[in-house]
């Protein structure tokens, strides 16, 4: 009996869903204390720091990704930003929306890096609450949860943290602070807690808490600064190597490592068996019989350490290097030994031949 082998379906795209029909949410402000709007913070200023939080309000909306998510027109556009209102589980245009309705991949790449995945701008500086969009002067992966609701059971508390959170992308590290319903969320991309920040805001997990989604302040931990310093080195480094190309790469370390005469930091290069070949002899070159004793036989030899050249063609090379400084030098001496021009004679010269410094007829 053969065994068949099994193709798997393809996944079929799906336009974006619908998530609220017009006018279904209630966009009615709550009351808010005090008398004057803050632009900068987006709401009323005056009242309590605490009675603010208290006065929240759970969200009428909330986004599920498994279900929402899909096609829209900008996959056809080419607009690389998220749906800000699809991240809050209410926009009413679905498929025919001109952002994306989906997580950012993870090879997502936004034409400019002052904004967020929603294409809101970016600030010098974090507002005091560390809400609102965030700052360009810092890559911040990590959301401050708050007013968390912790079960008895630790076990528990982590898992539901991570099941709702694990939604908007991988997680790298969580630190969940007992019986203060504090938590500490890493994502392995910033465009992943960007989206994650707005998608749980003033939502509940498995309680009826109202949660307080901030960023986090830069953790004070030195070993973590130096963590997250190479990380963001190595990934520049990724991306400039990606836009190279590896011949020229290849050439300029070949060059760099002949100036500075260090044989070890060629780059190396895989080669097959088929291309390696016996060491053999070329004959010597004619030349002159002043010049002859400045020249000497060219080997080609079996590259045994996989650089770029052998040793024997190193050697020829600073030979001829050698060689061209000396013939540099000595060109340099002939100039100086040249007799410089006699200069043209003087009036006074041509007089003295008619003797008129002559006193006599």
């Amino acid at each position: 009996m053969s065994a068949t082998a099994t193709v798997a379906p393809k996944r079929k795209l799906r336009p974006a869903r619908k998530q609220v029909a017009e006018g279904e949410v209630d966009k009615s402000e709550a009351i808010q204390p005090g008398k004057e709007y803050n632009i900068w913070y987006n709401k009323w200023a005056g009242g309590d720091k605490e009675d603010a939080l208290a006065n929240k309000t759970l969200s009428q909306t909330r986004c599920i990704i498994a279900r929402d998510a899909g096609y829209t027109r900008a996959d056809a556009t080419g607009n690389k930003y998220c749906c800000l209102f699809f991240a809050r589980g209410c926009c009413p245009y679905g498929h025919e929306c001109n952002y994306l309705h989906r997580l950012p991949l993870p090879n997502h790449v936004l034409p400019d890096n002052s904004r967020d995945c929603f294409g809101r701008e970016k600030h010098g500086d974090y507002r005091d609450d560390m809400g609102g969009v965030g700052s360009f002067n810092r890559v911040n992966r990590t959301l401050y949860v708050g007013k968390i609701h912790e079960s008895p059971d630790k076990k528990q508390t982590e898992e539901t943290l991570l099941r709702h959170f694990g939604e908007w992308g991988k997680i790298l590290r969580w630190n969940i602070l007992y019986n203060r319903g504090v938590a500490f969320v890493m994502y392995d991309s910033e465009l992943n807690a960007q989206f994650a920040k707005e998608a749980m805001a003033n939502q509940s997990m498995d309680g009826d808490e109202i949660l307080n989604v901030r960023w986090a302040t830069e953790d004070p931990n030195p070993g973590e600064k130096k963590a997250e310093a190479r990380r963001i080195e190595d990934m520049g480094q990724k991306a400039i190597a990606g836009m190279l190309d590896e011949g020229l790469v290849e050439a300029a370390q070949t060059v760099r490592a002949l100036e500075e005469g260090d044989e070890q930091d060629f780059y190396h290069i895989e080669h097959s068996k088929d291309n390696e070949e016996d060491e053999e002899e070329l004959p010597e070159q004619p030349s002159d019989e002043d010049d002859k004793e400045q020249r000497r036989p060219i080997k080609k030899v079996k590259n045994t350490n996989g650089g770029f050249f052998d040793a024997d063609a190193l050697d020829n090379l600073k030979f001829y290097a050698e060689l061209a400084k000396k013939q540099a030098l000595e060109d340099q001496e002939r100039v100086k030994e040249r007799k410089v021009p006699a200069k043209p004679a003087g009036m006074a010269s041509l007089l003295g031949g008619y003797g008129s410094g002559d006193d006599s007829d």
